[in-house]
């Protein structure tokens, strides 16, 4: 299974047309795609279920809407230009760290994971843990397996280490860290190969152990 070569075509014509109008002309061929998307959300839940503990969640727990809140944004435009789901126990509500898959053209799409916005509970209880135990988050991120993957570590950082911490050099970038997620991109062939899904997985995997540390680190989450 892999991403429909029309669902690639549909948001590239949306991205160029995103309005009600065009959208309303076209809810056929939205629809359409968005079935083939729906289908392959199910699939990633039983491919996910192999590793991580999936009871209970269905694909309404994973998607997202394509419509915009506009409300109190500048960007007017009604519809988002990409497709996503995100994966996990519990589902994308949970509050669980999830393995996101996003899907846009031009070599935008990829899968992502890790600390985007955290409360600032779990941001102390991550400095805690850096401070504790820096070494088994630096022996997941920066293994040759895993920095081949997904490269270097995104997200905000602090100009300096916060006060009352003392960090070896090693970890002092981690705990300067504000934000600290990883993504691996794309390209649209890439997408609609037959061995997608299996990449994908394998991509997933190698994202496991950093997502384990992080939700055993914010809500004793044993491994699964």
């Amino acid at each position: 299974m892999s991403i429909s070569p029309g669902l690639l075509t549909f948001l590239s014509e949306l991205k160029a047309n995103n309005s009600r109008e065009w959208f309303a002309s076209n809810k056929g061929l939205y629809d359409l795609e968005k079935g083939k998307f729906d289908q392959l959300i199910d699939s990633l839940i039983l491919s996910y279920s192999e590793f991580e503990n999936m009871v209970g969640v269905e694909r309404k727990h994973c998607s997202y809407r394509i419509y915009r809140d506009v409300r109190f944004s500048k960007n007017k435009e009604p519809y988002k230009t990409w497709f996503s789901a995100s994966f996990s126990e519990g589902g994308r509500r949970s509050g669980f760290m999830d393995y996101y898959l996003h899907i846009e053209p031009g070599g935008k799409s990829f899968l992502g994971g890790g600390m985007y916005n955290p409360t600032p509970e779990q941001m102390a209880k991550y400095r805690q843990e850096v401070d504790y135990n820096g070494l088994s988050l630096r022996k997941i991120v920066e293994s040759p397996q895993f920095a081949s993957t997904f490269g270097k570590a995104e997200g905000e950082m602090l100009q300096k280490v916060p006060k009352g911490f003392d960090p070896s050099p090693e970890d002092s970038p981690y705990l300067r860290r504000k934000q600290l997620f990883y993504w691996r991109h794309y390209s649209d062939a890439e997408l609609i190969r037959p061995d997608f899904i299996p990449q994908l997985m394998a991509d997933s995997k190698v994202m496991k152990p950093f997502l384990d540390f992080l939700n055993t680190t914010f809500f004793d989450k044993e491994p699964f």
